[in-house]
């Protein structure tokens, strides 16, 4: 069955269910299934691959009215792949009350201090529950659910892999008729005519600020590989050199989700945070950018007192102002950066 078919099937059977309001917490409820389906089979391609991989779950226990949970319980293939496994209250109370408490609830910090991959595997798996959200209310359309995935979705098929891309690229689209969620998306025809302008090559370091569901770092990530990656060292360079922040939840999920869609195996560059909350005096050379692709928010719906954090003369409240303030800021001497901006820019508020 085609991709797209499967996708659309998945979401009326989500219809269905009466705890599922509205198409912002269809794809929030279908992201983190695709997520974990996703890491799951990226960890079997990676225990191939690597002699010494461990799942970020091991050693991950959960203890729900005296019943121990363990790391490989809570993977995807020990509860989601049999078809004829839990379903109904069974599959519903794993779900709430063991596998989304474990994985919030991971212990992130590294017992020796120092940090690892599998550690940080672990708090990125950990950073995508903890903004995630388990909404529907049957357990047997739950189910049902999970079987359409595991059954027509396999993420270690080459095939299926690349027009994965394409179908996430449409689930994006889709936040456009989701109300307000329709700001996390920039029309991929905007991101491809930036990321082509500006020709971001290997070696140099890419930031989105306010980076939604990823379109422009995805972007940028394809247009170096294509032009500069030609071995596995130059793969580990362009991958330690993607970095995006992003503020509200669901397209923080979304861009986690979509970075790993494009070949980013641990997206720990992807953070959950508000670029605008740090004060622009702290900036120092260390935290500049070669290169920043961005659209950020615009009409003023940042927090009081976020514009304080900026110099008197450019304290506003129009976010894509302080939004270019801090671009200039953040770029590295003979950086550049290309910004959506909104019409009146150059003559609003005075800036």
């Amino acid at each position: 069955m085609a991709l797209s078919t499967t996708i659309k099937s998945i979401q009326d059977i989500m219809r269905k269910d009466v705890g599922v309001d509205g198409d912002a917490q269809r794809i929030g409820q279908l992201v983190w299934l695709l997520f974990l389906k996703i890491w799951n089979d990226r960890e079997q391609e990676l225990e191939l691959l690597e002699d010494d991989f461990a799942s970020p779950l091991v050693d991950v226990t959960w203890v729900d009215e005296g019943e121990t949970c363990t790391a490989e319980d809570l993977r995807w293939s020990a509860w989601a792949a049999d078809r004829e496994g839990a379903t109904g209250d069974r599959l519903l109370t794993f779900v709430n009350d063991t596998l989304f408490p474990a994985l919030k609830g991971m212990d992130v910090e590294p017992p020796s201090g120092e940090e690892d991959e599998r550690m940080s595997r672990r708090r990125l798996v950990r950073g995508v529950f903890e903004d995630a959200y388990q909404y529907m209310k049957s357990g047997i359309l739950l189910r049902q659910v999970v079987n359409k995935i595991e059954e027509d979705i396999d993420f270690n098929d080459a095939t299926n892999r690349h027009l994965f891309g394409n179908i996430y690229e449409q689930l994006l689209k889709d936040l456009q008729s989701a109300g307000n969620a329709g700001e996390y998306y920039t029309p991929r025809a905007v991101t491809q005519f930036a990321v082509d302008m500006i020709n971001p090559r290997l070696g140099e370091s890419v930031l989105d600020p306010a980076c939604g569901t990823g379109g422009f770092l995805s972007c940028a990530i394809e247009h170096i590989r294509q032009q500069d990656v030609k071995t596995p060292a130059q793969e580990a360079q362009l991958q330690a050199s993607i970095q995006g922040v992003e503020k509200k939840p669901l397209p923080h999920l979304l861009c986690t989700t979509n970075m790993i869609v494009h070949g980013i195996d641990v997206p720990t560059g992807v953070r959950h945070d508000n670029t605008l909350a740090r004060p622009l005096r702290d900036i120092s050379m260390r935290d500049r950018v070669d290169v920043v692709l961005t659209n950020p928010p615009f009409g003023g719906m940042e927090e009081d007192g976020i514009e304080h954090n900026f110099p008197r003369e450019f304290r506003t409240r129009e976010t894509a102002d302080l939004f270019l303030v801090l671009i200039v800021e953040l770029l590295k001497p003979g950086g550049r950066a290309a910004v959506v901006l909104p019409d009146g820019t150059l003559f609003g508020e005075g800036v």
